[in-house]
């Protein structure tokens, strides 16, 4: 793609962000009792003869059980460029091909990446939330600077958190969920406020990994099936 394109691409998706950012509401619509069904959902690519291609597999725990209910995913050819901040545009095709999949509805989506901790407050997790008409949270393994502000490292405590505050507002929240090891970075999708995101994070935290289960699960499956894929397109 000629630069020329590229930049009228990437104008047309922040004209799409800012019509949809009025749209965002950090406050819940739904009361936390009635959270049954929570997705992870996960994303990740290949290269074959220069095209890239990507499977999104969403895996569907119960709230209070942390059994697992449902796993599906999706896979094609990716037809967007990476560029920074526009991610959403090439993920959600895939994510709604593998929604569309689910037998199960879940009540909330934790996406594997950002929400409104965003450059123009519009990461995958709250972008993906208008396709889904779902209460939406973004977890994410590592830190995305914004503004050159780095976070605050909350105390060695599981639960302990510090907000991450740039030009006096909060775009997300640097949260220890496992003493000794690294915190991850939670925001707000849509329709949910940053402390029942909190919640909600820390009822899914068990003692294999600080992320919560639905999106370490979908991690782990999106390279078991990015494998699969592999071999069966080389013939193993």
């Amino acid at each position: 793609m000629d630069n020329t394109k590229l930049d009228q691409l990437i104008e047309k998706f922040k004209n799409e962000q800012r019509a949809l950012l009025p749209k965002v509401h950090l406050k819940n619509n739904f009361q936390l009792e009635e959270i049954q069904f929570v997705a992870g959902v996960d994303i990740a690519y290949w290269e074959v003869n220069e095209n890239t291609f990507g499977t999104c597999c969403i895996i569907v725990i119960d709230y209070i059980t942390h059994e697992v209910v449902e796993k599906v995913y999706s896979d094609g050819k990716i037809t967007i460029p990476y560029i920074p901040g526009f991610l959403a545009f090439r993920e959600l095709p895939l994510v709604m091909e593998a929604v569309k999949k689910l037998t199960n509805q879940p009540d909330l989506y934790m996406f594997d990446g950002n929400g409104y901790l965003h450059y123009r407050h519009m990461g995958i997790a709250t972008h993906a939330s208008f396709f889904l008409n779902k209460p939406t949270m973004g977890v994410a393994k590592s830190y995305l600077k914004i503004q050159g502000v780095d976070f605050i490292m909350p105390k060695n405590i599981k639960g302990s958190y510090t907000n991450i505050v740039i030009n006096n507002e909060i775009y997300g929240r640097t949260l220890r969920t496992t003493e000794n090891v690294k915190p991850i970075f939670i925001s707000c999708g849509n329709w949910i406020d940053l402390e029942t995101s909190t919640e909600i994070v820390l009822n899914c935290i068990n003692n294999m990994s600080r992320l919560p289960i639905p999106v370490r699960l979908a991690d782990i499956e999106t390279h078991k099936i990015r494998k699969q894929l592999i071999e069966n397109e080389l013939g193993g």
